[in-house]
């Protein structure tokens, strides 16, 4: 092997790149070789037609043959028209793409950069070129060359460049100083970045270990960590514990740390030693202070003769409620607020119609919401009426924030919230500030179903206060009672072993399956040919794959990955984009991961790829017939979506779920997940696995204890 060697060339085309860490394979045009040279190494944002001087040595890989491994590499912009159309047709630039790249070069030949550098609105001379465009491409020169700066200077400090872009959105041109001062502002200021990246760059650039910054960056990870797991707080010593586990600092400074946020107010301590960051303290205090503000509110519209309002409205709608549904009904009209909870087949959806009915009767001003988009919907066939999510009940705008609140409160008597065990925290103290202290509040949802993805469990800690009147629906319909996915959900539920033998026609499905990529396998087929075939269903629309897991044989990443290439890859008709290890297809059903605002969409939310746009560097997604626009930047908050994790279909419903139950997802057998996961299914539900498996995860019913503090709050007549 040669070492100390030093090549030049043209970038002729990337094969590879890991946004993580830079690492890049090319091949390279280099005089002197008559083939294409590969490269490989750490090029950060290295692009097509770049001409590069490269330091390395020669390697001889055992499968893909000879290769210069690049230590060092410095970039130069092309000189000629065609080195310059292959560069800009890259998709360096945002506004650029292939098509453009050529109308430019060819207007202005070798001096196309300098023209884009010095004179761009001379831009507008080239065919298809408007003022937006020019601007476009202004912006996005002047970004890409500060972002490359970025880029080479994480890299100098041995860092990921994926977050290069971000971080010069954050702060612009003060990125590097900013980052140089204090790179754990990083972990506060953008999404993505954690502490790991964070205390990565710093300890890169020689920060201080023991320093106060690094230490409150790894208290708030260890509280956000808490969060993400549910928790709406940290035990001190439960923090000090974790905190030391990750920094490696002496107890003493974790302490002293500690104790500044307590004084600066970053942390609000609480009885029992309970340490909480304010959002979560303020929202729990904030729920609170609410319910008891509602329920402790009179109102003209609850009616002494609930009774024979009952009987008249099953006179009128030539129906009949058994005993729990009209005592349901009867709680409704008689309470400020009442907690409607029950598992499938048991009546919640009959129940509140005639709850509904019951409002109707008296004038009452209604308003119907759900936490989902899906939710909401599902909900308005159902009622003939018009229900929102709770974001849209709240006229959320992005730079506003909500429109609804206690200053400009909502319009109603009765307010009905659907889905409730998804709600978190924040979100409810945001919808309840809204609610006029008159209202009704009727809360319905299923409360043995996996709690809310974010933090806090309202709908059990409002049933555990004691203070909210509950009625809990037990028992199954008739017409109910024939589906196995509703008798197994309940066996599930009272900790009994599944039904697997049912009627000729039945809903519920199970394939033994010991091996789980033999299972992965059967999926894959069930999916994309056994069931569309049967049942005459979209297999991309009306099947979902839920997943105990993420990673695995049969994980959602990995079967993402094989239905993918089975449903969208081929017939993507080649359109596709790279971020990180994920190629993104027109059609593909993928899933928002976190919160947008700005682009009013939420975690949870799953649409379809309509558009990418290889010129503007965006991509259109459709949620519910709604298009969002992303930038190829962005692709880090979509997932593939053909599988999903059973937590993310909390709220949702499909017509075909398939699910795989191994030991290999031994962690997260649990009796609760197993129940959350059969109730997702509308028509048909398939387990594929073991019914060792189904078994370990009925008999498991811990359920994990959330760190929170809401039902204490709401019970105790003087505690906020």
């Amino acid at each position: 092997m040669q070492t100390g060697q030093s090549i030049s060339g043209v970038i002729e085309r990337i094969t590879f790149v890991n946004n993580e860490n830079g690492y890049t394979v090319a091949k390279m045009k280099s005089r002197g070789y008559y083939d294409l040279v590969t490269i490989v190494g750490n090029m950060p944002s290295v692009n097509v037609g770049a001409v590069v001087s490269l330091k390395g040595e020669w390697k001889v890989d055992s499968k893909y043959g000879k290769q210069f491994a690049v230590s060092s590499f410095e970039e130069k912009l092309p000189a000629t028209a065609a080195g310059i159309e292959k560069y800009l047709g890259s998709g360096l630039i945002k506004g650029i793409g292939p098509v453009n790249a050529k109308r430019i070069v060819r207007t202005f030949q070798a001096d196309t950069l300098r023209i884009i550098e010095e004179e761009t609105d001379r831009l507008l001379q080239v065919e298809g070129i408007g003022p937006k465009r020019v601007e476009m491409i202004k912006k996005a020169w002047e970004e890409q060359k500060e972002v490359k700066n970025i880029m080479i200077f994480l890299q100098s400090h041995g860092v990921s460049t994926a977050y290069g872009v971000k971080i010069y959105k954050e702060y612009g041109n003060e990125s590097i100083r900013v980052v140089r001062e204090n790179p754990f502002r990083l972990a506060d200021d953008i999404w993505g970045i954690g502490f790991k990246t964070a205390d990565h760059i710093a300890q890169n650039l020689g920060f201080d270990f023991q320093s106060y910054e690094r230490v409150r960056s790894g208290i708030l990870y260890v509280l956000g960590q808490l969060s993400n797991e549910g928790h709406c707080f940290a035990y001190r010593d439960q923090l000090i514990d974790e905190a030391n586990k990750l920094l490696e600092v002496e107890t003493e400074r974790i302490r002293s740390a500690l104790d500044r946020m307590l004084k600066e107010g970053s942390l609000i301590p609480d009885e029992e030693d309970a340490l909480f960051l304010p959002v979560f303290y303020h929202s729990e205090v904030g729920v609170a202070r609410r319910l008891k503000k509602i329920m402790e509110t009179d109102t003209a519209i609850l009616h002494s003769h609930v009774d024979s309002l009952i009987e008249s409205i099953e006179r009128k709608n030539q129906v009949r409620y058994d005993e729990m549904q009209r005592e349901a009904i009867r709680k409704a009209g008689s309470n400020k607020l009442m907690v409607l909870t029950g598992g499938p087949g048991t009546g919640k959806t009959f129940t509140t119609l005639g709850i509904l009915s019951y409002y109707r009767t008296l004038g009452a001003r209604i308003l119907l919401a759900a936490p989902t988009g899906r939710a909401a919907k599902r909900m308005s066939e159902v009622t003939g009426m018009e229900a929102k999510t709770i974001h849209r009940l709240l006229e959320f705008k992005p730079a506003k924030g909500y429109t609804k609140n206690e200053d400009n409160p909502l319009k109603c008597d009765v307010l009905i919230l659907d889905e409730v065990s998804m709600v978190d925290l924040i979100l409810m103290y945001n919808l309840l500030k809204a609610v006029p202290d008159e209202a009704v509040v009727i809360l319905v949802g299923d409360v043995d179903q996996l709690p809310s993805v974010g933090p806090g469990n309202v709908l059990r800690d409002i049933i555990d206060s004691g203070k909210a009147e509950v009625v809990r629906l037990t028992n199954i319909f008739r017409q109910a009672r024939g589906s196995m996915i509703i008798t197994n959900a309940h066996r599930v539920n009272q900790g009994k072993p599944l039904q697997y033998k049912g009627p000729r026609d039945r809903d519920f499905f199970f394939i033994e399956e010991e091996d789980p990529d033999q299972a992965a396998q059967t999926i894959v087929s069930l999916v994309t040919e056994r069931m569309p075939n049967y049942y005459k269903v979209d297999p991309v629309r009306d099947i979902q794959v839920l997943c105990p897991m993420l990673r695995g044989s049969t994980g959602a990443h990995q079967i993402n990955q094989l239905l993918q290439e089975k449903l969208t890859a081929k017939g993507g008709g080649g359109t596709s984009v790279k971020y990180g290890g994920t190629v993104f297809y027109i059609g593909d059903k993928v899933m928002q991961i976190r919160n947008n605002y700005d682009k009013n969409v939420f975690n949870g939310d799953i649409g379809f790829i309509e558009e990418i746009d290889p010129e503007d560097r965006i991509i259109r997604i459709s949620f519910d017939d709604k298009p969002v626009e992303y930038d190829y930047t962005e692709l880090d908050e979509i997932i593939l979506a053909y599988a999903s994790t059973v937590h993310k279909s909390q709220g949702s419903e499909y017509p075909i779920v398939i699910a795989p139950l191994t030991t290999q997802h031994y962690v997260m057998l649990q009796r609760n997940l197993l129940y959350t996961c059969i109730t997702r299914a509308r028509k048909v539900f398939t387990l594929i696995g073991t019914r060792r498996a189904a078994a370990m995860a009925i008999q498991n019913n811990k359920i994990a204890k959330r760190n929170t503090m809401l039902a204490k709050r709401i019970g105790a007549s003087d505690r906020l």
